[in-house]
């Protein structure tokens, strides 16, 4: 399991013109299994929105090429740091994160 977190590096405009194709890229990755969750970071209190963060199936090369082709990424929008992680302790009904 790799966690991804996307750090913006544009206004949030253009972060909120992009979010559709961002949106259903992340719907795609989902319905085929590779995506297990994604969100947008809280931000401080009275902060602006600057991230997100998603937990994927796959290798970390796997992953990694795959989220080359998020629309973020296609257009200079986010930059993306990556962590392997492997489960050891999780709570009942998630036990498909160690999958």
């Amino acid at each position: 399991m790799i966690v991804i977190t996307l750090t913006y590096v544009v206004p949030i405009e253009r972060i909120d013109e992009l979010r559709a194709p961002h949106l259903d890229w992340l719907r795609e990755a989902a319905a085929s299994g590779r995506l297990l969750v994604a969100g947008r970071q809280v931000p401080p209190a009275g902060g602006p929105v600057n991230g997100g963060m998603i937990i994927a199936r796959g290798s970390r090369d796997e992953v990694k090429a795959w989220a080359a082709t998020d629309p973020f990424a296609i257009h200079g929008a986010a930059e993306y740091s990556f962590v392997e992680v492997a489960p050891s302790v999780m709570a009942p009904g998630l036990e498909a994160l160690s999958a």
